[in-house]
């Protein structure tokens, strides 16, 4: 046996990876796209059963070209704080899954009082907010009827993306602590559900999953007719930066998928943050637990997606690096991403997207490139908290997701952080990830050869021009400023 199929169960598509543990590289990819909806203002939804059935579809497709006996087991990464309520019985969804992004929970968590947030935040290095899960599955109880007779009846389930599949793979209800540490339930510390925090949130404990380390084996599921161990689970997040081998103190990776997320490892004790970042767990495997500080910023590549679907600026995503590249600067003109709110180091709900700077003679071509820098300046934004917090500076960050393959916002980032980017030649970090971690739960890899297995495709390195880009940053500022309608 010698493959290990990686399954990316991301916001936008399930995607599974073939992937060969002798040559520690992707041999075969499957991918299939799902949407999500909006009802309503800031709401997302999405169908958990069309996630399952297309995950089943592609596991199924890379275990044809692999072969089901040359196997060794199935590794996942999905999305995080999105949340599924099912039948214990029949399996079947209650509701639509509420995506991460959705802000329909945001007037309660702006009511939860400053003592009961202080208790969240020092037990689970999280801020109350929309995005985490507690609010989520609360709203679900309180609103659907189905789950209100389930849960009286002790047959309703509650959990991350992770815990919906895994059930449905394999009968067991478990999950890890990379994604249980993002539903502001679980205890960091102590590595365990907190009652209290069950009982604030009016959350039972028995519709929770069992919460493992990572690298535990997790259940077993029929691939072409054979058993084969579900082992290695992470949030995308973490499994990126596993999978960009990001090790040691001072470096951090940056994903630019739907939203940009920066990781930074802090060793084997969690850091409180004073600068509005998370605290979280950043995996656990071999009986070791790390954490990390984590920022996010809630659109990345959703914003160039806006310049294609609604604004119709530009064709594909590719075409954004063409038209920044054709004008000098963006000619003063800024945008903020705030479509749903700002999140670290922000977490204002109540901002919205703005451009600013416009001229008579601004073009497409200013604001497709102001698109992209706003992108680096929110990664600025989170790189300068991360150094506060932790004491530790930034030396580099390993960059990967789709946007990473815009070359302009690569050098664009490097310049306004003033220090490398490396991207990979491997990109797809989030499912390299989840493949090292099953690979090490199945003793077929070491924490020695991950490190060892990565190679840079390019170093993108900063112009020395640091007070160039220090004033385009404070111009990005100015504008956030107005976004929070100078609230903060």
């Amino acid at each position: 046996m010698k493959y290990i199929i990686s399954l990316d169960a991301g916001t936008t598509s399930i995607r599974a990876f073939l992937y060969d543990v002798e040559k520690r590289a992707f041999v075969h990819r499957a991918q299939q796209e799902f949407p999500s909806r909006y009802p309503f203002p800031g709401w997302v939804e999405q169908d958990a059963e069309e996630i399952y059935y297309k995950a089943a579809y592609v596991l199924s497709d890379c275990a044809r070209v692999a072969g089901a006996e040359n196997v060794l087991g199935v590794g996942i990464a999905n999305q995080r704080e999105t949340v599924v309520l099912w039948n214990a019985k029949t399996g079947e969804p209650v509701a639509p899954a509420i995506v991460w992004q959705c802000r329909r929970t945001s007037e309660f968590c702006k009511s939860i009082p400053a003592e009961a947030a202080a208790v969240i935040r020092e037990k689970t290095g999280l801020m109350p907010d929309a995005y985490f899960s507690a609010s989520k599955i609360r709203w679900v109880l309180d609103r659907v009827p189905e789950a209100k007779r389930l849960l009286a009846a002790h047959e309703l389930m509650a959990g991350t993306v992770d815990s919906y599949l895994i059930y449905k793979f394999t009968g067991n209800f478990a999950t890890d602590y990379t994604n249980a540490s993002r539903t502001m339930l679980f205890n960091i510390r102590t590595l365990a559900w907190d009652d209290g925090l069950l009982g604030y949130f009016g959350i039972p404990r028995e519709i929770l999953p069992a919460a493992y380390p990572s690298d535990a084996r997790m259940g077993e599921m029929t691939l072409g007719g054979r058993k084969v161990p579900v082992a290695g689970v992470l949030g995308d997040q973490q499994a990126a930066l596993f999978g960009q081998a990001c090790l040691t103190d001072g470096d951090a990776k940056i994903t630019y998928g739907t939203g940009l997320f920066m990781l930074f490892p802090t060793g084997e004790k969690p850091v409180a943050s004073h600068s509005g970042l998370l605290t979280t767990v950043a995996a656990s495997v071999g009986g070791k637990t790390t954490y990390c500080l984590e920022g996010s910023v809630f659109h990345a590549g959703s914003s160039v997606k806006w310049l294609r679907d609604e604004m119709g600026l530009i064709s594909d995503a590719a075409e954004s690096e063409r038209l920044a590249r054709s004008v000098p600067s963006s000619e003063g003109v800024v945008f903020v991403p705030a479509f749903t709110g700002l999140g670290a180091p922000y977490w204002d709900s109540e901002a919205r997207g703005l451009i600013a700077g416009i001229t008579r003679g601004t073009r497409k071509e200013h604001i497709v490139r102001a698109v992209l820098e706003s992108i680096a300046y929110g990664a600025k934004d989170l790189a300068g908290c991360m150094e506060r917090d932790s004491g530790i500076p930034l030396r580099s960050v390993k960059c990967d997701g789709g946007a990473s393959a815009n070359d302009f916002l690569m050098q664009f980032q490097s310049d306004v952080l003033g220090i490398p980017v490396d991207r990979p030649v491997e990109r797809e970090s989030t499912a390299l990830g989840a493949a090292y971690l099953s690979a090490i739960a199945l003793g077929a890899e070491s924490a020695d050869g991950i490190a060892q297995a990565r190679k840079s495709e390019r170093v993108f390195l900063p112009s020395k021009d640091r007070e160039a880009f220090g004033a385009l940053y404070e111009n990005y500022r100015r504008a956030v400023r107005r976004a929070l309608g100078d609230r903060q």
